[in-house]
């Protein structure tokens, strides 16, 4: 087998790989958004990238809509576009583009034309984000048939789901989360092949729940799972990653074995993710020992001052509170 290459990467510098590697790889590939180009992000996410790659790295009009309507022309004739959407808020002045064209194309022409585009955006809360700045909207645009949602919470999958949406034949949405932008390094391996899109990931085996969630907060459910461990509750911590298409047959399998099943997620719970998941394994006839659980936010806007900010966006203590109330009901 060959050698692999491992590099210590950031969450950011990971996506930053996944994009070099994808321009160097495929000639089709373009990535363009505002400040994308010259600026290298407002993140930094893709600095270097127009020094290497020249004009297929570009800025544009700060226009969701032409962003997006831009990368969807260009799929359709042939290109392999990555475009950014600045905040996933910013999502909702173009939403035309995403639901009724980008979903739509290969319905429409009969499976004739695809659209192959890859949308990078970031999501969640964080010091004075605010109302128009901080949505969790992962739940909306997995509800539209023809567009896959993935969120990477590491920095391998920061990696690896990127390759996996831009290698996709449909319309991808790949949520990142700028509070792990910068958040520590991990090793990377970078020369591996393209994960097929729909996998989860088990972050901590256990016995006695499972605890599903994707996202950041996957790092306060571990929070959260390792402090029960000392008092003999035993979590199984699964990362779904792919919001569409679900993991549900590992979700499944796990609670089969545990009869007990926790959901968390920074979005609020009102037709939520998390209520899909509860459904489905209800729906599945699956024996359960204790009434499912949702841990989400409220339904609020999020404030903007820090303290109130931080009552509303579930806690690592709400996540063992709601794992405690399942395992000894």
């Amino acid at each position: 087998m060959p050698e692999q290459t491992l590099k210590k990467l950031s969450y950011a510098e990971a996506v930053n790989a996944a994009l070099r590697r994808t321009l160097e790889t495929r000639s089709e590939a373009i990535l363009f958004g505002e400040d994308v180009g010259v600026p290298g992000g407002v993140f930094g996410v893709t600095k270097g990238l127009h020094k290497h790659f020249g004009e297929r790295v570009f800025d544009t009009p700060i226009s969701e809509s032409a962003i997006l309507g831009g990368a969807i022309g260009s799929a359709m004739f042939g290109m392999r576009p990555i475009a950014e959407i600045m905040w996933a808020d910013f999502f909702l002045v173009a939403l035309d583009q995403i639901v009724n064209q980008a979903a739509n194309v290969r319905y429409v022409s009969r499976g004739e034309t695809t659209a192959p585009i890859t949308v990078r955006t970031q999501q969640g809360s964080g010091p004075g984000a605010c109302a128009q700045h901080s949505q969790s909207l992962e739940a909306l645009f997995a509800h539209v048939p023809g567009i896959r949602v993935c969120m990477p919470a590491t920095p391998q999958d920061a990696y690896d789901l990127l390759l996996s949406a831009i290698w996709c034949d449909d319309p991808v949405i790949v949520i990142e989360n700028r509070n792990l932008y910068h958040a520590g390094k991990q090793e990377v391996l970078i020369d591996g092949g393209i994960e097929p899109i729909g996998r989860s990931a088990v972050r901590r085996p256990g016995t006695d729940v499972t605890l599903v969630t994707w996202g950041s907060m996957q790092f306060r459910a571990l929070e959260a799972a390792e402090r029960l461990a000392e008092d003999g509750i035993d979590a199984e911590v699964i990362d779904a990653r792919w919001i569409r298409p679900l993991d549900l047959g590992a979700v499944l399998g796990s609670v089969e074995r545990t009869g007990r099943l926790v959901v968390a997620h920074e979005a609020h719970t009102v037709g939520g993710v998390g209520a899909e998941i509860v459904s489905a394994v209800v729906e599945s006839g699956t024996a359960l020992r204790a009434v499912p659980v949702r841990v989400g936010a409220p339904a609020v806007r999020i404030p903007a001052a820090p303290a109130l900010a931080g009552a509303v966006i579930p806690s690592s203590t709400d996540i063992a509170d709601a794992l405690v109330k399942v395992c000894r009901s």
